[in-house]
């Protein structure tokens, strides 16, 4: 009896019975923004848990509204400023007359910081943190006309203790770099990563500035640097580059050194080079680079010139880095020549988990084939541009690597269209979570191209079956069929069951139409899709159906993420001639049927024409989208005239709208096209004012 009438006076326990300190520790490992904005509405003390516990934080809203800064995230260290509105707008000169109340502001309501991302258009960057450990620039404009170095020394000035950098959305000459690390010494000394890699660079580091950049910096545990390769120009980095920047920094566990061309939006084209237009960097030099570097994790070397014979320099590669785990070569030669049943050339790292091959004209089926046996932990790979590549070799690459296989780019391979991809990648449907194809469509109703029967080894065989064994024999079912699959009537053989991200490629003038048909018809988890159209539309012939296909996509019921970029299809801005399309017929060819989507976000880029310098949303494809009825985020990456904007105002659910300039060149002034600062505030200010079911 008594314990019965002690249960009854007993209180129930809640989840906020626990400590501050328990339940601060469990709201610090939820990650996702939005799901802790909703813990915070739980109740005062959930609210206040939430904001001293948070420490990542990417700040949005207008400039002008200083007076909405908040100030209850005092334990944020990681901050972004760089997505303020208006969108590459002078950051320290907009709030007010006085150019560093902002930042001041800033320090205030942030004093932890140590991770700072900013849009920094002005030269003067005065940062408020000196204790900056982190700090990304964003700029995509022309830097002033002022000697070089000096938009980057007063942050290395006021931050001595600056460990990470990152200018690979910054755009400046390749000048500004070792000019401001020379006159810094203190600071250069503390630089651990050093990111240079900017797409709208056009112009690399030649052999004496990337060695500067290395003597500046010693202590460089990650480098990243567009390079000048070409043999034809004068000093460009070649052997004594490489040794010199591994005899500088000799604890670099991240490499990755480009030509500017592989970091442009358009794909770059590559021809064979001639004998004498053959890379600087030799089998020798690769060698001693190896030696030099023990501590080497991840290396990427695209010079976009043939390096001939390399084989034995990445034979050598697994054993003198023995912590390799990433691999990206461009235009190298003989990687890997599978010459008989050993394993040779890049097929000894073993530990390698990502691998990524460009241009290597000699690469065969049979490579790849002893690439796979030999590298047994890869999870990540690219082929791009190997044109002896066939849906056999990939077939058999995939069936090998079944087990760990989770993401493949296939791209600009003359052998293998979208179907024959798909084909290929049939042993790890079941598995792959990441992919992408060039949506290039071999003739309706044609019959498909007789496979070469290769020669495979019985240990080949031997090592398949005990693995995956129903996957195997399934595999060389189909390989007697040609490649197609005889197994249509079982619809879980046609799934990509846990594909959340999908990447395609897309000549300008194609339909996407064709998808569903090339085997994507079934893709129940995928999440995230990347359209990049690419082409010139002034000469392609009129496409033979009047929509592009987007509306195909509702075929996947998960799908909430698009990015749709056609910047790089170019076509008539104005008055097209007659027989042609300007650019608003083709918005409208390509964002039909978007509103047949239930997207949460969008990030469009329109065509443009690089002649005029113009890439503006027209009224067309204004109308469709607003036809998005689902949209929650919106981000144009161009500009647009306010009355168009103003279509956007009837989504009930669209809360965040950006135009960003984010391409090169942009315009030479600020906000100098069709969107001004005035305008932009009101379209948010009328955007905001609205009720939004949240």
């Amino acid at each position: 009896m008594a314990h019965g009438v002690g249960a009854t006076d007993r209180t129930p326990t809640h989840l906020h019975d626990l400590p501050d300190a328990v339940l601060g520790h469990a709201f610090s490992l939820v990650l996702d923004a939005r799901t802790r904005n909703s813990m915070a509405l739980a109740c005062r003390k959930w609210r206040s848990l939430e904001r001293s516990t948070r420490t990542h934080l990417s700040l949005r809203g207008n400039i002008r509204d200083l007076f909405l800064l908040p100030s209850c995230f005092t334990s944020v260290h990681r901050l972004d400023v760089s997505l303020l509105s208006p969108w590459g707008h002078p950051l320290f000169h907009a709030a007010s007359d006085d150019p560093h109340l902002l930042a001041r502001r800033l320090r205030l309501a942030f004093p932890a910081v140590t991770s700072l991302t900013v849009y920094a258009r002005s030269a003067a960057l005065a940062p408020e943190w000196p204790a900056l450990r982190h700090v990304s620039l964003v700029r995509w404009h022309p830097r002033p006309n002022q000697p070089p170095g000096s938009d980057l020394s007063p942050l290395f000035s006021a931050c001595p203790s600056l460990t990470f950098l990152d200018l690979s959305r910054f755009y400046c000459w390749p000048e500004d770099i070792p000019a401001a690390l020379s006159l810094h010494p203190l600071a250069a000394g503390s630089l651990s990563h050093l990111n240079l890699l900017c797409s709208s660079t056009s112009e690399g580091f030649r052999s004496s500035e990337l060695v500067g950049i290395a003597s500046a910096c010693p202590n460089l545990r990650r480098l990243l640097a567009p390079c000048v390769f070409n043999p034809r120009f004068f000093d460009c980095v070649g052997d004594d580059a490489l040794l010199a920047v591994a005899s500088h920094c000799s604890r670099i566990s991240l490499l990755h050194l480009a030509d500017p061309s592989t970091l442009s939006p358009s794909r770059a084209i590559i021809n064979s080079s001639a004998p004498g237009d053959e890379s600087r960097v030799t089998r020798a030099g690769l060698d001693s680079l190896f030696s030099a570097l023990p501590l080497l994790e991840d290396l990427t070397l695209d010079s976009c010139h043939d390096v001939p014979d390399s084989g034995a320099a990445f034979e050598c590669l697994s054993y003198r880095c023995p912590r390799i785990r990433s691999l990206k070569l461009g235009c190298f030669q003989g990687i890997c020549k599978a010459a008989g049943l050993h394993l040779d050339g890049v097929a000894l790292c073993g530990a390698l988990q990502n691998l990524c091959i460009k241009n290597s004209n000699d690469l065969s089926d049979s490579s790849l084939a002893v690439i796979a046996r030999g590298c047994r932990q890869l999870s990540r790979f690219e082929i791009h541009g190997c044109d002896p590549i066939s849906e056999t070799g990939i077939k058999r690459f995939a069936t090998i690597l079944r087990s760990t296989l989770k993401e493949v780019r296939i791209s600009s391979c003359r052998n293998l269209d979208a179907s024959s991809c798909l084909r290929a990648l049939e042993p790890i449907r079941d598995r792959i979570v990441r992919l992408h194809i060039d949506c290039i469509w071999a003739n309706p109703g044609a019959s498909p191209p007789p496979i070469p029967a290769e020669e495979s080894s019985e240990e080949d065989d031997l090592e398949l079956e005990p693995d995956n064994n129903r996957s195997s024999k399934r595999c060389k079912s189909s390989d007697h069929n040609n490649g197609y699959d005889k197994c249509d009537s079982d619809f879980w053989c046609r799934t990509f069951e846990r594909l959340r991200n999908l990447s395609l490629w897309i000549p300008a003038g194609e339909v996407l139409s064709l998808l569903p048909e090339a085997g994507l018809e079934s893709c129940p988890e995928l999440e995230e899709i990347n359209i990049k159209v690419e082409g010139d539309c002034r000469t392609c012939p009129l496409p033979s159906q009047p929509v592009f296909g987007l509306s195909t996509l509702a075929l996947y019921p998960q799908l909430s993420k698009m990015k749709l970029d056609c910047g790089e299809a170019i076509g008539y801005a104005l008055t097209a001639p007659r027989g042609h399309m300007d650019l608003s017929l083709w918005e409208r060819f390509y964002l039909h049927g978007i509103g047949d989507l239930n997207l949460y976000e969008l990030d469009y880029w329109p065509p443009q024409d690089k002649e005029v310098n113009q890439r503006t949303l027209s009224l067309p494809a204004s109308g469709l989208i607003q036809g998005c009825l689902s949209l929650r985020k919106l981000f144009i990456h161009g500009t647009a005239h306010e009355h168009f904007m103003r279509f956007f105002l009837g989504m009930a659910n669209l809360r965040d709208v950006q135009l960003r300039e984010d391409y090169y060149p942009a315009p030479d002034h600020d906000m100098s096209t069709e969107m001004r600062v005035d305008s932009c505030s009101r379209f948010e200010d009328a955007l905001n004012s609205r009720f939004i079911p949240d």
